[in-house]
């Protein structure tokens, strides 16, 4: 019999043994096994089971408004205009926000657009404008509501990658239990 012919774990290769290589390489599948059972991983046993920490999220709270809502709506840059995926957020808000009426909402404008301190302190003033005036024209009642422009200040990221610039160019609505003074 001719070394082609001879079998894979009876040939004479370099390194461990073939048994010893097999013992091994039966132990790795083992380990690798044991990290991928169900009984290790820590799932609902159902799609709609409670997220840990919103299990008791009363319906009406500011968790209920960040899950279900959303806080956040983006702006393209050097624009305040408002499209049509920050309208679906905003119309989320104006509704939610008509059912709990003992909420305010302080509304946060920030930019990272290329100009001035002035020039991005005044854009994100208008960002957070437009999305007060986009509330109240959906029926907010214009006294639960504030607007301030913070520029560059408080960045999500901070590096000169669009996707970074991009999370800056943002309003964010925060809720509050009394009108800031």
């Amino acid at each position: 019999m001719t070394s082609s012919a001879t079998p894979l774990a009876a040939r004479s290769l370099p390194g461990p043994a073939p048994t010893v290589r097999l013992l091994a390489l039966l132990a790795a599948c083992g380990l690798l096994a044991a990290c991928n059972t169900v009984e290790n991983v820590a799932s609902p046993d159902i799609t709609n089971a409670p997220v840990l920490g919103f299990a008791n999220m009363e319906p009406g709270s500011e968790e209920a408004f960040m899950l279900n809502v959303g806080r956040r709506t983006y702006f393209a840059p050097g624009s305040a205009e408002i499209d049509e995926t920050a309208r679906m957020t905003l119309d989320k808000q104006a509704d939610w926000l008509t059912a709990n009426r003992h909420w305010y909402a302080k509304i946060q404008g920030f930019s990272d657009d290329p100009g001035s301190p002035g020039d991005n302190g005044t854009l994100s003033t208008r960002r957070a404008n437009a999305v007060m005036a986009y509330l109240v024209g959906k029926g907010v009642s214009p006294n639960r509501l504030w607007a301030k422009g913070y520029g560059t200040d408080r960045k999500v990221r901070d590096c000169p990658a669009e996707e970074c610039k991009a999370q800056n160019r943002r309003v964010v609505t925060n809720l509050r239990e009394e009108r800031e003074r």
